[in-house]
């Protein structure tokens, strides 16, 4: 299969909107985007732009992916909750970055999809589990960041439960369609917001603190 561009193209666009991150771009060369996309996909995986996954889902943009994983300002020794696995790129890249990765996907054939995948790659430190994103996973907190790939207009209160003092998280806030990108942390008795990331258009946040999957 040929590819319209390479990994580094997905660097540059990275760069482009301010990630500077060392790590995090060296991941994003490194973690082949084309591994974690649709078969039909493959051509496009290195072209900056979101691809279609089953049950009207998309990845998120890869310079997006970038910026919203920059503003956790990852060190190397964070256990990270992901709400929203997909195929699993977004989800391999903070592996790289982070001591630990739990990531939670509602839909039972992309979780299978990114374990086969991650597995393939050789990812050890990053676990993909069935179940309501929303929810979180209360028995391997507390994070030391949150990161919610789906759209809400707030951030779930299960989700800021667990995660600890000084902690960050980054949500799409809106209902789904046309969304700012916000980074929060954690503070002994409530989540403070920090800054706006970006502007961006998601897919909605589904389960018992989310919209309804009805």
């Amino acid at each position: 299969m040929i590819h319209e561009g390479t990994p580094e193209d997905l660097v540059r666009a990275a760069h482009a909107v301010g990630v500077t991150d060392a790590r995090l771009l060296e991941a994003v060369r490194s973690v082949p985007r084309a591994e974690f996309v649709p078969a039909d996909e493959v051509a496009s995986a290195y072209r900056d732009t979101p691809v279609p996954l089953p049950h009207g889902q998309v990845t998120t943009q890869p310079s997006l992916i970038a910026m919203m994983v920059s503003a956790l300002g990852l060190t190397g020794d964070e256990q990270v909750l992901e709400v929203g696995t997909g195929y699993g790129w977004q989800t391999a890249l903070l592996a790289r970055l982070a001591a630990y990765v739990v990531s939670v996907e509602r839909w039972p054939d992309l979780v299978d999809e990114a374990r086969l995948r991650l597995a393939g790659q050789g990812v050890g430190n990053a676990e993909v589990v069935l179940g309501d994103g929303t929810l979180g996973m209360p028995t391997r907190a507390p994070y030391d960041a949150v990161i919610v790939c789906a759209a809400f207009p707030r951030v779930p209160e299960p989700l800021v439960d667990q995660l600890r003092t000084g902690g960050r998280l980054v949500q799409p806030i809106g209902q789904g369609g046309q969304e700012r990108v916000e980074l929060y942390e954690r503070r002994p008795h409530n989540l403070v917001h920090r800054r706006t990331v970006t502007a961006a258009r998601f897919v909605r946040l589904y389960g018992a603190h989310g919209y309804d999957q009805r």
